[in-house]
């Protein structure tokens, strides 16, 4: 049974969270129960290191966990076979230009070691009205015609809060993520928990502190 501290229970009404020393070791992370995922409170979250993700029949849970997992352009690792898939011109890639498809691809598409999604049509309807806003962001891989890859996040000043991605044909999300890594700004990718895919692309853990402090001056 964990124990909840009443502070974690967040009001619909007021947008605030406790201090993220109070985090939960376990689960890695936890910071509140319940609020909303108004465009006002996420972006509060995000600026703060902290993002919802739960699961069905589950309240809105808040986590920003220790470590956290990221990516920056000098760390990100293109193989030579992701270098002859993007030299090849087999896929294209377009930005925000099919934003729910690729929601609707990322819930759906199974996972190996998932049974499930976290990504329910409130997390769909939260993201597309930050995505209406201007903060939300898709990147799309295109074979054929077809939507066969790509990934969305968050953009708020030089970081990108990426959220999740999918792929139909091989290497098709990491083609997404290569794509917004060279065309882009962004000094820092968050890929929020460890992931053995991402780091064979040169994902890497730090402390939380420092992850908060970077984004302090990237923010």
């Amino acid at each position: 049974m964990i124990d909840i501290p009443s502070s974690f229970l967040l009001d619909a009404g007021e947008i605030k969270f406790p201090k993220l020393d109070l985090a939960l070791k376990e689960p890695n992370g936890l910071i509140g129960i319940g609020g909303d995922l108004s465009v006002d409170r996420l972006l509060y979250a995000y600026s703060r290191g902290i993002f919802p993700w739960y699961g069905k029949d589950e309240p809105i849970l808040w986590y920003s966990p220790d470590p956290r997992m990221v990516i920056t352009p000098d760390t990100f690792h293109l193989s030579k076979s992701l270098k002859k898939t993007i030299k090849s011109s087999k896929f294209n890639v377009s930005v925000n230009t099919v934003f729910s498809e690729v929601m609707s691809q990322c819930q759906n598409v199974p996972r190996v070691g998932q049974s499930g999604t976290w990504i329910d049509e409130n997390m769909i309807k939260a993201y597309s009205d930050l995505h209406n806003a201007g903060y939300a962001h898709s990147y799309e891989v295109f074979y054929d015609k077809k939507l066969v890859g790509g990934l969305y996040g968050v953009s708020l000043g030089s970081v990108f809060f990426g959220e999740s991605m999918f792929s139909l044909e091989n290497n098709a999300s990491k083609v997404a993520l290569a794509y917004l890594i060279q065309n882009s700004d962004y000094k820092l990718i968050d890929c929020q928990v460890e992931n053995k895919h991402l780091e064979s692309l040169g994902a890497f853990n730090i402390p939380r502190d420092l992850f908060i402090q970077q984004l302090k001056a990237f923010v």
